[in-house]
């Protein structure tokens, strides 16, 4: 925790009061309802700016144009989000999807949090960084980022005071609050290893505040284990009937075990193609393929080309 930085932080806040306060510094709360906009917020053409909450007052419900996130930098804060009750304690992380209904209840003068307003092009540029291990719960993640659920998602890390979190938080602010050379680009870059930390985190995850958090444990399941898992296995490690689980996963990722499995698969496959030199049986057997004949096909099924010619193809 660096309170020099958090300090000029605020300053920059202050000299820059957002459209939703009024000119002695307190918190707009005759708003009914509004949307916090981003041109508002963001210098122009920018998709990533950061401003501090160090404000007491309640903030009416509202929705944002933008993708929020909410670094409890010290102290506590309480929120409502999508009518739902979530408490950050220090070092927490909440990340508010376009289109969520927020609401920031009273706190007090010691509780301070860092919002980050990023625009959803930001984040496909971080994946981007992510290179081609890009894993499938990293894209579920993102997809909520965007809304592109069924719903309006919040994803709230519990993870307390993590020193190599706090690290890249301050990193960030850092670059932001002196306007450093190549900001963006080490905003991108931080963000992405930032991304990489929250993943060790997967059992902290809140994810709108309901059932929905059992997909991260299937998708980290299926990232350590689509070669030899089950989901067999997978029920009796989360304590699940079966068939329970079955229906769950479909629920709530809109496909079945077998077809996450076999994503995660073939995207591996086609890292191996394109990063080794074992020979396409090896990776097939690799991948939990031991029928190569049955690899070919769904290969060529879902990329539309044979592993042989994907490898020609993007091999570097």
């Amino acid at each position: 925790m660096n309170m020099d930085l958090l300090n000029k932080l605020i300053y920059l806040t202050d000299a820059a009061p957002s459209f939703f306060m009024r000119n002695n510094g307190t918190r707009n709360t005759t708003l009914n309802h509004s949307i916090m906009q981003s041109r508002r917020l963001l210098k122009k053409e920018n998709v990533f700016g950061i401003r501090s909450d160090t404000n007491p007052h309640p903030f009416p419900e509202h929705t944002h144009d933008y993708i929020e996130i909410v670094f409890m930098y010290k102290g506590t804060k309480t929120n409502l989000v999508n009518g739902e009750t979530v408490v950050l304690n220090q070092g927490d992380i909440l990340f508010l999807s376009q289109n969520c209904r927020h609401e920031n209840l009273a706190s007090t003068a010691y509780d301070a949090a860092v919002n980050f307003i990023v625009l959803p092009q930001f984040f496909e540029r971080v994946l981007e960084l992510l290179g081609p291990e890009e894993t499938m719960l990293q894209r579920f993640i993102v997809q909520c980022l965007h809304g592109d659920m069924e719903k309006a998602s919040y994803l709230h890390f519990k993870i307390g005071e993590v020193t190599p979190v706090y690290n890249l938080v301050d990193n960030l602010i850092w670059n932001y609050v002196y306007n450093t050379p190549n900001q963006y680009s080490i905003a991108e870059t931080t963000m992405a290893l930032l991304f990489l930390q929250l993943l060790n985190h997967i059992d902290s995850i809140s994810y709108n505040g309901d059932d929905s958090s059992l997909i991260f444990h299937v998708l980290n399941y299926i990232e350590a284990n689509f070669a030899d898992g089950s989901l067999k296995d997978l029920s009796e490690l989360l304590y699940y009937d079966f068939n329970a689980l079955s229906r769950q996963i479909k629920r709530l990722s809109g496909k079945t075990y077998t077809e996450l499995v076999q994503e995660k698969r073939l995207a591996q496959a086609c890292f191996m193609l394109t990063s080794t030199d074992f020979d396409i049986e090896e990776i097939s057997r690799l991948v939990g393929y031991e029928n190569i004949s049955y690899f070919h096909r769904l290969f060529r099924d879902h990329y539309g080309t044979s592993p042989k010619k994907y490898r020609t193809q993007f091999k570097k």
